[in-house]
């Protein structure tokens, strides 16, 4: 007795995961267009202005460490330019119509610490307050969406690798 032939399958993609496609595309598209994540809270402006404040005052802190141990420039000046990559970033994602007036930077920035007396100090220094404000990024982007998350986690994983080279090129 012969088998019966298989049935005719479809040879292209079936409607369902067409449509289950284009929806899933138009979500994906609904998430990751424009400049901002769409979400413009408050909470997520004070979130923005609160990192480029905090890297505007990182940036402070390297600028008086290569004042002070200018023969550390050659090691620094890659780190600063992504920090100060980092300031603008936020800069440009926060919208000063959102912002109120008086509340630009929500936690005053004051002169960063003194320099400490060492090279090795400065360097140690600098690898803490990197390793701070990675810790702090890493907490804020829990409570932000979208894009302003992504911002926020990348720069805090740049600021671990850059207190992660800064403490291993002190200890040589």
């Amino acid at each position: 007795m012969p088998y019966p032939s298989p049935p005719r399958t479809p040879s292209g993609p079936r409607r369902r995961t067409l449509l289950a496609s284009a929806a899933g595309a138009a979500l994906l598209a609904g998430c990751t267009s424009g400049s901002g994540s769409g979400d413009d809270s408050p909470a997520t402006e004070r979130a923005r202005a609160q990192a480029a404040a905090d890297s505007a005052t990182l940036l402070e802190r390297y600028d008086a460490v290569l004042r002070a141990f200018p023969d550390l420039a050659d090691r620094l000046r890659p780190l600063r330019t992504e920090v100060a990559a980092h300031a603008a970033a936020f800069r440009e994602s926060t919208t000063p119509a959102a912002t109120p007036p008086g509340s630009a930077s929500p936690s005053p920035t004051t002169s960063p610490d003194p320099v400490p007396a060492t090279a090795k100090d400065a360097l140690a220094s600098l690898a803490a307050a990197e390793r701070t404000l990675a810790d702090r990024r890493a907490r804020a982007l829990l409570d932000v969406p979208g894009e302003p998350a992504r911002l926020l986690a990348s720069t805090a994983a740049a600021g671990a690798a850059h207190a992660y080279l800064l403490t291993t090129g002190a200890a040589k």
